[in-house]
């Protein structure tokens, strides 16, 4: 039942967001996408009330960082840092995830779409807003019509983190999404994708490990691109909106079913999220070209390159950090 809660909730979002010609289509279903992975039951009022309050610190903060970016780069990018690090530190150590991953994403949109134009981060802030609202609304009704079983099984709760092991993580995942952030910035009407991605690989180090990064980030980004090449040419053959429901709830579901373990996979829950998110980004992206009149192929694999470099690097610094975690603790183990 959670896989086709998953799985219908993310379709909706995205024909609501489609048929409402919402700005930025593909943050609604992303997030749902984290708010179903991360909350097998309903909302209450008061952690509704607390997202709210959320999207208001993010937009302050966010819009707060974008003087010093356009007068004082350097300042403003390691207090971009330095938040980045605050907010994937407060998941790590018994916050929730699923705040962290909305802190880091509204943070580092809104501040880098501010440096470009005072009106695009008005955009993205609506956009934020409208996409969280929408995922907190669809995420309502799936479980008022589909509620959970009162015997159904609670998710096991994630080990508690050391305090040094937790800023360590955090410390990696901020180095994943920073230099994105950075690249945006050139251009952050067209590289929001890009910003976007890179919050879902630093969600994503803080669970890899050293030895299966590389397969686990890159694997899963490619698979990610497989189902939007794969969705894109299935509603080809007959565009509506209510064909792409269909078509994103058949691809959500396949992911799901593999993310709660329903059906056999070799990766685990964080491949599968990571795809879906892959998949959505890169979709609604060639959907938005192919509105606007653009070469939606060459679009497509320029982004789908940029993508695997992101997700390179991100393998890379995985690797190196723990190497040298993993020196340093053999040096003070001889000592």
């Amino acid at each position: 039942m959670r896989a086709w809660r998953l799985a219908l909730g993310t379709a909706l979002c995205t024909a609501i967001n489609f048929g409402m010609d919402l700005p930025l289509p593909m943050v609604a279903p992303a997030f749902a996408v984290f708010l179903f992975a991360s909350l097998p039951r309903p909302l209450p009022l008061k952690a509704g009330l607390g997202l709210l309050v959320l999207v208001a610190l993010t937009t302050g903060s966010g819009m707060l960082l974008v003087p010093l970016l356009r007068y004082y780069l350097i300042a403003g990018v390691l207090l971009v840092g330095l938040c980045l690090f605050l907010a994937f530190a407060y998941g790590l150590r018994g916050g929730s995830n699923l705040v962290a991953t909305f802190l880091a994403a509204g943070l580092t949109m809104i501040s880098a779409a501010g440096t470009a134009d005072q009106q695009l981060a008005m955009t993205v802030i609506k956009a934020l807003v409208q996409g969280l609202l929408l995922a907190v609304l669809v995420h309502a009704a799936v479980h008022a019509a589909f509620p959970e079983s009162a015997a159904a099984k609670k998710p096991p709760a994630a080990g508690a983190l050391s305090a040094g092991e937790a800023s360590r993580l955090a410390l990696r995942a901020t180095l994943v999404v920073l230099p994105a952030f950075l690249f945006a910035l050139a251009d952050p009407s067209s590289y929001m994708p890009i910003i976007m991605k890179s919050v879902s690989l630093g969600r994503q180090s803080c669970t890899a490990s050293a030895r299966g990064a590389a397969r686990e980030l890159l694997g899963s980004t490619l698979m990610g691109g497989l189902m939007a090449i794969s969705c894109w040419f299935a509603l080809r053959a007959f565009v509506h909106l209510w064909m792409f429901f269909l078509w994103m709830l058949l691809f959500a579901l396949f992911a799901a079913r593999r993310l709660y373990r329903l059906a056999p996979s070799r990766q685990g829950a964080g491949f599968w999220l990571n795809a879906m998110v892959t998949m959505i980004i890169l979709l609604a992206q060639s959907v938005q070209d192919s509105v606007a009149g653009k070469d939606v192929y060459t679009a497509f694999a320029v982004r789908m390159g940029l993508f695997i470099a992101v997700t390179g690097y991100a393998s890379a610094m995985v690797w190196l950090l723990d190497t040298w975690a993993k020196g340093r603790a053999a040096q003070a183990a001889q000592a």
